[in-house]
């Protein structure tokens, strides 16, 4: 459905509208009407060649030919009207007129055809992203859940943040992390991750597990295509149990989630003994445990990638994620929290893109 409606937003885009359509007529009306009633060394007949070339800067190749014909008659018509159609200067006025309307006529051919093709590449790309991405259920067990993801550019629909969740006998599961780089390599460590957590989220009975298994399923791909060190990928890996306040965190050189108590308040959860990224485990010797943090009835549990910390306003000021979710009124739910966030994420970062993908999770018990 939500590819449906991009798809069905970038048709309407495109539509030509009927006021577009006017400015070429009513030009070629205006410099016909000004050139038959100028004195005879005035030739005003050059300008119709802007009509035909204004129409193809939105419409499609029909469009523009018959744009270019209408232009070609009036010329013929003003040549009717000061002299006669044999007139040696009107003459080539509209043999140019022909050549140049012949000329965008096909330039607009070409551009469409570059559209079609750049609308399936989007399509494949979101279509891509949906596979490997699949959006979060509003509901998981006890836990109402709210998700988004911001492209750095508008014509790229995916990247290489990531996140999951699975249901487990006794709670849920959740992993978001950012592959380092970008483009179809990024995207290929991202699937990577979501499969190895989809396959081990429901098996592996200990939260340090899952993540040796995510860290054991990244480095063999690592040792078997490239280079250890080129490609990691930063995680937080959280269970919640359905029976207890609490919820339990790995954190692999991610950025801090955040959490909102139900009374007022906003808190970091730092764990004490952060892993090493997954990809370079092999590298730092670090312990791995899970750190087990408050999570009542009404807190607000909000993960992220640093793609929003690193978003920068004109000033080069990032943004300050922290000080804005305090501002939230309590109460906020995961839907509006993440709302209000991006409304104000784009509103920071107005006039100049953000500098990576960003990813978003809200979570209220």
């Amino acid at each position: 459905m939500e590819l449906l409606a991009s798809l069905t937003r970038r048709h309407r885009s495109r539509r030509v509208s009927r006021w577009q359509l006017l400015v070429p007529f009513a030009l070629i009306a205006l410099v016909t009407v000004a050139d038959v009633l100028s004195p005879p060394e005035v030739h005003l007949g050059p300008f119709l060649a802007a009509a035909p070339a204004v129409t193809a800067s939105f419409a499609g190749p029909r469009m523009t030919g018959f744009v270019g014909l209408v232009a070609v008659l009036a010329q013929a018509v003003v040549g009717g009207a000061r002299t006669s159609m044999t007139d040696l200067n009107h003459t080539v006025q509209i043999i140019a007129l022909i050549m140049i309307s012949v000329s965008v006529t096909f330039f607009a051919h070409l551009r469409e055809v570059h559209d079609r093709e750049l609308v399936q590449l989007r399509t494949v790309a979101e279509t891509a992203q949906q596979v490997v991405l699949r959006p979060l259920p509003d509901r998981i067990g006890p836990l109402e859940v709210a998700s988004v993801y911001l492209a750095a550019a508008a014509e790229a629909q995916i990247g290489g943040d990531l996140y999951a969740a699975a249901r487990t006998a006794t709670g849920t599961r959740l992993i978001i992390g950012d592959v380092r780089g970008k483009g179809l390599e990024a995207v290929g460590d991202a699937a990577l991750v979501l499969g190895a957590f989809r396959a081990s989220a429901h098996q592996e009975a200990g939260l340090s597990g899952l993540v040796d298994y995510l860290e054991a399923a990244v480095s063999a791909d690592l040792d078997g295509g490239g280079e250890r060190g080129e490609s990691f990928v930063t995680a937080a890996v959280l269970e919640i149990p359905d029976d207890e306040p609490v919820l339990r965190l790995v954190s692999c050189g991610h950025p801090p989630p955040l959490r909102l108590c139900a009374d007022g308040g906003v808190t970091g959860l730092e764990v004490a003994r952060p892993a090493p990224p997954l990809g370079l485990a092999g590298l730092v010797a670090a312990p791995l445990t899970a750190q087990t943090f408050p999570f009542a009835a009404g807190d607000v549990l909000l993960l992220y990638t640093d793609g929003v910390m690193e978003a920068r306003d004109r000033a080069g000021a990032f943004y300050p994620l922290a000080e804005r979710v305090a501002a939230m009124p309590s109460g906020t739910g995961p839907q509006a929290l993440l709302d209000r966030l991006c409304g104000d994420l784009l509103a920071h970062a107005a006039g100049n893109t953000l500098g990576d993908d960003a990813a978003m999770v809200a979570l209220r018990r």
